[in-house]
């Protein structure tokens, strides 16, 4: 019984603050590697070009327009395609539930979830259709701009 309680707890606890330490652990490392270039720069009196490092910063995180909507694309339907997968099997589960004696949360647990899933998923597909929209005229710049480039 003692060691039932373990697995959940790893998985809960214990991975999530592994993968965030490693993440801030690697982010402190890369950091680390840029002082020491700057620091050998000025040490030996070269010119120190600071938009260098602040370039490679805002490339990393930037996004377009187009990507961010399509990712959101991508998890509307995702959610949508998850929220009915789950209503579906809530309502396979409670028909099967005479016949082997189930517990209605065998049907209500999956309904509940297909329905937050479906909610989200709708969400997000109103907030892609109605952005490109609302947007459209900021992604064709950004396309130019890029093209600019």
């Amino acid at each position: 019984m003692g060691i039932d309680i373990f697995v959940p707890l790893g998985i809960c606890v214990v991975l999530p603050v592994m993968i965030v330490w490693l993440v801030q652990r690697a982010r402190q490392n890369e950091t680390n590697k840029k002082t020491e270039i700057m620091l050998k720069a000025i040490e030996s009196g070269a010119t120190i070009d600071a938009e260098f490092f602040k370039a490679q910063q805002v490339q990393k995180g930037s996004k377009t327009i187009k990507e961010r909507l399509l990712k959101r694309l991508a998890g509307g339907c995702i959610c949508t395609l998850m929220g009915i997968v789950l209503t579906i099997i809530g309502f396979i589960s409670r028909s099967m539930m005479s016949e082997f004696h189930m517990s209605t949360e065998a049907f209500t647990v999956p309904c509940v979830l297909g329905g937050i899933f479906f909610a989200i998923g709708i969400g997000l597909l109103i907030v892609f259709f109605v952005g490109k929209k609302m947007l459209a005229r900021e992604m064709e710049a950004e396309v130019k701009e890029m093209e600019q480039k």
